[in-house]
């Protein structure tokens, strides 16, 4: 039954990630932003631990401050009763005081390693936001490249006709208004021929008259 469901996990997984390259192939641009979100999503989480372990770093110093002053009153309560023959309050001030130093000794290593996670979180943060910083210009880069590949293309449809002679569709334009320029022309000599004759009848009888 393990074996059944580990196979019926790995085939849905292997189906996903096909489904992934699938799209990838259609859209690489979008997965490409997919992968940038995702990474700042990671990057973001890095920048709440370092803000957290700032906050641990200072919680760290303040507890180790006052253990060290606690340390401090009792061993000078110590001191006094010792001086006035109290041996039971001696003792327990002694006893106080060792075990605040002991506190106040494990806080200062605790500190310490905290502001050495606090630097190895810190340069981890900034390689990843240089790293992100990167993608961005190299996802700029791309989408630019895409674009003149896309504009690219459609001048080639323009350009091109489906035998792939070069310049047709501008050739076939061209042949279109010529043919049009023609059909125009045609009309407009056919409009004005009648007024033409005419004119020409006016000027031919004016001249026989002059003439006559």
């Amino acid at each position: 039954m393990a074996n059944l469901f580990t196979r019926l996990k790995d085939t849905i997984s292997a189906d996903f990630h096909d489904a992934l390259d699938q799209k990838e192939k259609k859209n690489p641009i979008a997965m490409l932003n997919q992968y940038l979100r995702e990474s700042e999503k990671e990057t973001e989480k890095v920048r709440r631990l370092v803000e957290r372990q700032y906050r641990l770093k200072d919680e760290f110093a303040r507890e180790y401050q006052r253990s060290e002053e606690m340390a401090a009153k009792r061993k000078h309560q110590a001191e006094v009763a010792q001086r006035a023959g109290e041996d039971t309050m001696h003792e327990f001030a002694v006893k106080e005081q060792q075990e605040y130093e002991a506190r106040a000794e494990r806080l200062k290593q605790s500190r310490l390693e905290a502001v050495e996670q606090l630097g190895v979180l810190e340069q981890k943060y900034e390689e990843m936001k240089h790293k992100l910083k990167d993608m961005h210009l190299k996802r700029m880069d791309l989408m630019g490249r895409e674009n003149i590949a896309r504009a690219h293309y459609r001048m080639n449809q323009v350009i091109e006709d489906t035998s792939d002679k070069p310049y047709s569709r501008f050739a076939e334009m061209d042949r279109y208004i010529e043919d049009l320029e023609y059909k125009v022309n045609s009309s407009y000599y056919r409009n004005t021929f009648d007024s033409k004759v005419a004119q020409l009848e006016k000027d031919m009888k004016d001249k026989e008259n002059i003439t006559g």
